[in-house]
């Protein structure tokens, strides 16, 4: 072997090496930034005196500053509670609370003739207290009548009960599943709970009971879901969770797929695994704007259903610029300063309660030329010949590139319109800037 060939084969060797030897340093930096440093994402706003806009050579304006909360000037006298109590002892609770006041005397004093003492005051004193929980057991007594003409008896008939021939009253089958899945209270302890109360069930009961009450809450469930599916715009995602035992010692790992939709409805579709066809399963035919992060299972969904735009997350989009900044901090600044202005349009609209159309139009006006903009910014970046792949800004752009690839989606926040189909068509139709920017910013 030659000596060039050698020079060769040990420069490209050496490429290659202090590449690998970039992306493990990127990797630990970020470890000990989840360690040590900080993890929030947010952005603080500078004061326009002190930095001008960042952004002006992009053609980029400045959004409105955040509204600032109206106040109103209350002039009166009274004792300081500590922070911000109820009461002067520091209890705070609100008119739901029950309140058992308790009247003390003092014997010696209520001794006197009224004509000797004169009540000109009362002084109060809070104390919170416990009910200890507590079970009771309903005892129906129907009376048994014999008619003396037919000599026929009878009687009134039992009060239904919710699930067949079982004793749990409506009320135990409420408070079991509030406490289970509510307060996370597990079923084991509150069979100890009934047992301190001097009930004795089984542990079995318990789980029968719930299992039967949980199948009469199926239909909510179903009709909940099918109403979700009918939202122009839905957002999903997919969580693990341990549920059901595979050997000793160890759960089946299970997922739950929750998909939240446009009236403030979620449900919480439960898999067995995390594979593609599960989105498939549970939005079967929906037509319309699909929010997610980035899982190539909704992509693949949305590829195989020509009715579907799907819309991805702004914040995992700016998450992978986030984790870029040591390596680019110069380009990473302008692409969050460019979601950043986003950011702030969406807070202008929430300030100035923007719904429906004006919500869009004012989308339209404003995010849609920052949208814009970014998609150009993304694309010239990608024309970098610096730019490999293994960099981790390439991440974040790729995201970007195919979300501005997406076709016309659905506006979201037009709650007025109808559900039906030929609303959804016509909505689609609005520019592709505006449109994404709705979903993904919402």
């Amino acid at each position: 072997m030659s000596t060039a060939v050698r020079i060769a084969e040990l420069e490209q060797q050496n490429s290659q090496l202090s590449e690998q030897l970039a992306v493990l340093k990127r990797q630990l930096d970020w470890f000990k930034r989840q360690l040590f440093g900080a993890k929030s994402e947010k952005q603080w706003l500078i004061d326009p005196a002190v930095q001008g806009n960042l952004l002006a050579a992009l053609g980029v304006a400045t959004p409105p500053p955040p509204q600032s909360t109206p106040t109103t000037t209350v002039t009166y006298t009274r004792k300081k509670l500590r922070d911000n109590a109820v009461t002067d002892s520091g209890l705070r609770f609100d008119e739901t609370v029950p309140v058992n006041t308790i009247v003390i005397g003092d014997p010696a004093i209520e001794a006197l003739p009224e004509s000797a003492r004169e009540c000109i005051g009362e002084k109060v004193t809070y104390r919170l207290a416990q009910r200890p929980a507590s079970y009771e057991v309903l005892k129906y007594v129907r009376r048994v009548y014999k008619i003396l003409a037919t000599q026929e008896v009878v009687t009134t008939t039992s009060p239904a009960t919710v699930l067949e021939r079982c004793v749990a009253d409506v009320s135990l089958l409420g408070g079991l599943l509030t406490d289970k899945f509510l307060y996370h209270l597990p079923l084991y302890r509150q069979h100890q709970r009934l047992s301190a109360a001097g009930i004795q069930v089984s542990r079995g009961s318990l789980t029968n009971w719930s299992s039967r009450a949980i199948d009469l809450l199926e239909p909510i469930y179903a009709a909940q879901f099918s109403h979700v599916l009918l939202s122009r715009v839905l957002a999903m995602d997919e969580t693990p969770i341990k549920a059901g035992r595979r050997e000793k010692g160890k759960l089946r790992q299970g997922y739950f797929w929750p998909i939240y939709g446009e009236d403030n409805e979620v449900v919480f579709p439960f898999a067995t695994s995390r594979s593609h066809s599960q989105v498939q399963t549970f939005l079967g035919s929906f037509t319309g704007t699909l929010l997610s992060d980035g899982y190539e299972a909704y992509a693949a969904y949305a590829r195989n259903n020509a009715e579907v735009t799907h819309a991805e997350c702004w914040a995992h989009c700016r998450r992978h610029f986030e984790g870029a900044k040591e390596a680019e901090p110069a380009a990473v600044a302008e692409a969050l300063a460019l979601i950043g202005r986003l950011y702030r349009h969406e807070e202008s609209i929430r300030d100035n309660n923007l719904d429906g159309e004006q919500k869009l139009a004012y989308r339209t006006a404003h995010s849609e030329p920052i949208a814009q903009t970014f998609w150009r910014w993304c694309d010239a970046q990608c024309h970098r010949p610096d730019l490999v792949p293994s960099n981790p800004r390439s991440q974040g752009i790729e995201v970007c590139a195919r979300a501005s690839r997406q076709p016309a989606g659905v506006p979201h926040g037009s709650r007025g319109a109808g559900r039906h189909q030929s609303s959804r068509a016509g909505t689609a139709r609005h520019s592709h800037g505006a449109a994404q920017l709705a979903v993904l910013l919402d």
